[in-house]
């Protein structure tokens, strides 16, 4: 009997350590928004820690974003907070100072959009210094890929070896995604186009394209007549067959062009938010390629 009753209480006791085992948390990351997530959580596969996103939202700008008591909590309980850099998470304040940062935008040159489209009228006060959009060049995100590998690694020590065999399968994958976009649009017959938000020059640059405009336009601070009459002349000069709306994005002034000079509309992906960074990317260069053939 006395046999049982402590093989009872051992088994007891092997539960309740069993319990508290399951409760503790693996190593915690946080990571902003898909981009980030979905390189960090990549480079994380085969090691037991946990990625949370943060940004789950569709949304085209992060400018005024504000975070609510999910996404507080998860920078609160991360140990390492991934984010994409260059000043895009303005919105995360003082939340990061106990936090180890890896920064993915190390080593990156950015694009200032006030000198890449000096013709447009930023009079809306949406705009960065420096375009923090560098995940829309594939290149870039072979980088910020490295930098986030290179972050954990020194976090993470004990998984560096599983790090590195991820980031290079990743690093394939962004190869393909890069060779994909340049053998799809090297032939197009217009290489000139309007997006209707101020974040593609990096996706330009690595394709070869030109930005004549780009309109930073949300709802409620649609462009003015003046700004339309602008797009539309700009339109009808380099006779482009589309302008380019964003995906959360305005679409008023883009009917407006739309309807004085016959082009069409079609709507490009910030690849910010949503469920997968390459599909965004493959669907922006699989647009471009319809609309400017």
């Amino acid at each position: 009997m006395k046999q049982w009753i402590r093989l009872l209480i051992g088994l007891l006791l092997l539960g309740l350590l069993s319990g508290c085992a399951g409760n503790s948390p693996s190593a915690q990351v946080a990571a902003t928004t898909l981009p980030v997530y979905e390189f960090t959580a990549r480079i994380c596969q085969g090691t037991p820690i946990t990625v949370t996103r943060l940004v789950t939202e569709q949304v085209s700008c992060l400018h005024d974003y504000s975070l609510n008591v999910r996404q507080v909590r998860a920078v609160e309980a991360a140990e390492t907070v991934v984010i994409s850099g260059a000043g895009l998470e303005e919105f995360l304040g003082d939340l990061l100072m106990d936090a180890q940062i890896v920064d993915a935008s190390q080593g990156i040159t950015l694009l200032c959009p006030e000198e890449e489209h000096e013709g447009h009228d930023h009079d809306d006060g949406h705009h960065h210094e420096e375009d923090p959009h560098i995940w829309l060049s594939p290149e870039n995100a072979k980088q910020m890929a490295e930098n986030i590998c290179t972050g954990l690694s020194e976090e993470y020590p004990e998984y560096a070896q599983t790090f590195a065999q991820n980031l290079t399968d990743l690093q394939e994958d962004l190869d393909e995604l890069l060779q994909y976009g340049k053998q799809q649009l090297k032939t197009l017959s217009c290489r000139e186009l309007i997006p209707f938000h101020d974040g593609f020059s990096y996706f330009a640059q690595a394709f070869d394209l030109t930005i004549l405009e780009a309109v930073e336009e949300e709802s409620g601070s649609e462009a003015s007549a003046k700004e339309l009459i602008h797009l539309i002349e700009q339109v009808q000069q380099h006779n482009l067959p589309a302008v380019f709306t964003e995906k959360s994005g305005s679409v008023s002034a883009a009917g407006v062009i739309s309807r004085e000079t016959g082009c069409a509309v079609y709507t490009l992906d910030m690849a910010m938010a949503g469920d997968s960074y390459f599909d965004a990317m493959y669907h922006n260069i699989d647009t471009i390629k319809e609309a400017l053939q």
